[in-house]
């Protein structure tokens, strides 16, 4: 997806969060569990050694993590106009 087209479907969501939503969505952070899972996915992926169950999982954890950062950048910047 480009990044035109993300930011068309995200925009609207995000402006319409008010300021202490976009506080908690700067403030989250995954739990230890879910770290260690990506942690663990990780070492296997670097060591080509993940199933084909757990290269979806761990692309799933990454396109996760990626809606995660854009939208604290998102929220960074409403918060700071």
């Amino acid at each position: 997806m480009s990044t035109a087209a993300l930011d068309g479907l995200l925009d609207p969501l995000a402006s319409s969060l008010d300021p202490s939503a976009l506080r908690q969505i700067l403030e989250y952070q995954i739990s230890p569990e879910v770290q260690a899972r990506v942690d663990y996915l990780a070492k296997r992926a670097n060591d080509g050694a993940l199933t084909p169950d757990e290269d979806a999982e761990y692309e799933a954890l990454i396109d996760g993590a990626d809606l995660i950062a854009i939208l604290r950048l998102k929220a960074g910047r409403l918060l700071a106009e």
